[in-house]
């Protein structure tokens, strides 16, 4: 469960049990319909809970639309992380974020659908990758990798380039999403001001973890 620390007893057990059920079955109508009017019950229907569990958990579909969204982004983020560990250059971390990013359109498709719709409106925020992105941004500029020097607006940048990759392998399955995505981010780098020798180096280095 991305978002919360591991229960501690049974009681704390079920209540996270049924909380992730509702912030499952929303993120469910997010990926299929993205039809945030669902009524509270249909969604606990889906959720195999009782009406009245919605509202020990949450005030509101609102509330619980968001936190299946910021659930969704840090499932995301921690699919990256787990992945680059072990990579310390910021430019190939850019890179390696936007290439398994593509490949998670095929791995991670529920995932996927969520960013694309959503991702737009949490750019900026306290979780899934844009944290992590930020530090790497930051971390880059410090070392002089990036020659930018605004980290903000470089992952302004940086999110709404992930977020059209995103939309480019959820319309174009037919399209090489290894080739898109490495492309695209040798653009980002130059972009950032790694030099385009160096830029399309990196974006051509093998992915660790992955077959």
């Amino acid at each position: 469960m991305p978002t919360s620390a591991p229960p501690k007893n049974r009681f704390e057990r079920r209540r996270a049990e049924t909380r992730q059920a509702l912030v499952r079955a929303a993120r469910q109508i997010l990926a299929e319909t993205g039809d945030t009017s669902a009524s509270i019950q249909a969604i606990a229907e889906r959720a195999d809970v009782g009406f009245g569990s919605f509202y020990n958990h949450f005030e509101s579909k609102t509330e619980l639309f968001d936190a299946a969204v910021t659930d969704a982004l840090e499932e995301f983020g921690q699919a990256i992380d787990e992945r680059v560990e072990g990579i310390e250059d910021p430019a190939e971390l850019v890179a390696a974020g936007f290439r398994l990013t593509a490949r998670m359109a095929d791995s991670h498709p529920e995932l996927m659908r969520i960013l694309r719709d959503r991702g737009l409106a949490h750019i900026h925020a306290q979780s899934g990758l844009s944290p992590r992105a930020l530090r790497d941004l930051e971390t880059g500029i410090a070392t002089g990798r990036f020659t930018c020097t605004n980290p903000t607006i470089a992952l302004s940048a940086l999110g709404g380039t992930l977020l059209s990759l995103v939309g480019l392998r959820l319309a174009r399955p037919d399209l090489d999403g290894d080739e898109a995505a490495s492309d695209l981010a040798e653009m980002a780098l130059r972009m950032l001001g790694v030099p385009a020798e160096d830029a399309r180096e990196v974006t051509r280095r093998a992915l660790p973890g992955l077959t």
